[in-house]
């Protein structure tokens, strides 16, 4: 048989320990927001189960009494009496736990494997609490404070600007900024000016590159000049002597009186000029 210590609310100092309604009261598979009160700082420090079983003595028969881990995987509780090759019977067992808070609490079940059936169930849980786990729920609870404390009362308006650590603090962020800008801008000038040099160096190797085609197309030019065009050679021109066509019927061509005379007049005036230099230098001596 099983006892309760408290049917509801037992007070030890400044804790309250407490128990559950039957969580298998309405089948066997419950919630436990609904079984346990939702109190801030609450533990589960123990869970007692009564059942009946009801089976044949040589049949094989599990039952498991457990709750899932709500915050994690796997079980925060589990406990499993093996009936296997034993008579139907009814056991009370109360299972201590450590303090378990209330939050890891997960769904509650009784889970039963091979032959028979549970009857009868009792579930409990145990539990304790410090009421003034939040010194706000109790204006007895140390710590307490009125909400009156907490109201600030402004008596004019405040401006950030009088404050002399936030007037530093905007001082110090402007000069960061200022020199953020600094740096920005001098960055700025420098990639400039190395986009510059990389054009200029592009430039040049493209002024090159043009030289370079322009004389290589000069040249080839010049060469192709002196180039015998390939259809030239492969003509088939026929060989042999070509005899002379044009003929004279006086062999004998007369000199040319004209061209005689144009020389003897110009051989003429040739001496007479030589002649005319010696008479003018007797002239200049006398």
């Amino acid at each position: 048989m099983v006892s309760l210590v408290c049917s509801s609310y037992c007070y030890s100092e400044e804790l309250v320990f407490g128990s559950t309604q039957n969580a298998a009261a309405a089948g066997y598979n419950w919630v436990m927001t609904n079984v346990l009160p939702q109190q801030a700082g609450l533990e589960v420090n123990g869970v007692v189960y009564r059942y009946t079983t009801v089976k044949k003595p040589e049949d094989d028969m599990i039952v498991t009494i457990q709750n899932l881990n709500a915050l994690g995987p796997g079980y925060i509780f589990r406990n499993v009496d093996n009936w296997s090759k034993l008579p139907g019977n009814t056991i009370a067992r109360g299972v201590p736990v450590n303090n378990i808070p209330i939050q890891f609490w997960g769904d509650g079940s009784i889970d039963v494997e091979g032959q028979g059936e549970v009857t009868d169930a009792l579930v409990v849980y145990t539990y304790q609490f410090d009421p003034c786990f939040d010194p706000q729920s109790d204006p007895s609870c140390p710590g307490y404070k009125n909400p009156m404390e907490f109201t600030v009362i402004v008596d004019e308006a405040y401006d950030p600007l009088d404050d002399e650590f936030v007037r530093q603090e905007m001082e110090k962020k402007s000069k960061l900024d200022d020199e953020d800008e600094k740096d920005r801008q001098r960055r700025q000038v420098a990639s400039e000016k190395k986009k510059r040099d990389r054009l200029e160096i592009a430039l040049g190797a493209i002024d090159s590159a043009l030289m370079t085609a322009e004389a290589e197309a000069k040249a080839a030019d010049f060469f192709a000049l002196a180039e015998i065009p390939q259809n030239y050679t492969v003509l088939n021109i026929p060989g042999g002597v070509y005899n002379e066509t044009t003929r004279l019927v006086d062999a004998k061509l007369p000199d040319n009186a004209r061209a005689l005379r144009n020389n003897w007049a110009q051989q003429l005036l040739h001496e007479q000029m030589i002649d005319l230099q010696y008479v003018n230098l007797e002239s200049n001596e006398e």
